[in-house]
């Protein structure tokens, strides 16, 4: 299916320009190694069919790479980066791993599910959020952490949390990054080492 078929047997498909990504990104991996593409792939066939994969997009990706279907099914089911139901405009991912939940992350979704009116994994009737729990973000330096579609917020309290949210109600696009103004990954009180200039 990689240079021939585009079309799957369920009526997913990627679009041209995807089409043309997605041979790209195969591209980058030895031959007869296209099977390492999987992850890249599925992200494509995400985005082109709204932030979700449904079955005919995880067989499609499979048919394409010429894997078998439940290889791709262990890769999607496993990462809570693809999602299996539709979700909302805005899908809002809160880690409870040990970093972010000993800084307080389950504040963060109290605050979230009495704001939003939405328990684990629910969508509101309008299509608007989604809220979602999740294992690891893997920022764990900046936590508590959420994410937000694409944008990571760190540092974050129930106040902070909240703000993001009704922000993105609002129709505003709230810079992502700490919110207590940290400078990357940097100590809270900001860099201790490396700070003069001729320092090596």
């Amino acid at each position: 299916m990689t240079q021939e078929t585009t079309q799957g047997p369920d009526g997913f498909a990627f679009t041209p320009e995807n089409l043309a990504r997605a041979r790209e990104i195969i591209a980058r991996y030895p031959a007869g190694k296209q099977a390492s593409a999987v992850m890249p792939l599925l992200d494509l066939a995400q985005r082109q069919h709204g932030g979700w994969l449904p079955g005919a997009a995880m067989d499609y990706v499979a048919e394409f790479l010429e894997m078998p279907p439940v290889r791709v099914y262990e890769v999607a089911t496993f990462y809570t980066m693809y999602n299996k139901r539709p979700v909302g405009a805005h899908h809002i991912k809160v880690c409870t791993n040990i970093a972010c939940w000993l800084r307080g992350a389950e504040d963060l979704m109290a605050a979230l599910r009495e704001r939003r009116g939405l328990d684990n994994d629910e969508t509101d009737r309008d299509g608007t959020y989604t809220l979602s729990e999740v294992e690891c973000l893997g920022a764990c330096v900046n936590a508590p952490v959420m994410q937000v579609n694409d944008d990571y917020y760190e540092d974050l309290d129930a106040d902070s949390a909240r703000a993001v949210v009704e922000a993105l109600g609002r129709g505003e696009a709230p810079a992502p990054g700490s919110r207590t103004g940290r400078q990357g990954s940097a100590p809270e009180g900001g860099p201790t080492v490396l700070t003069g200039k001729g320092e090596g």
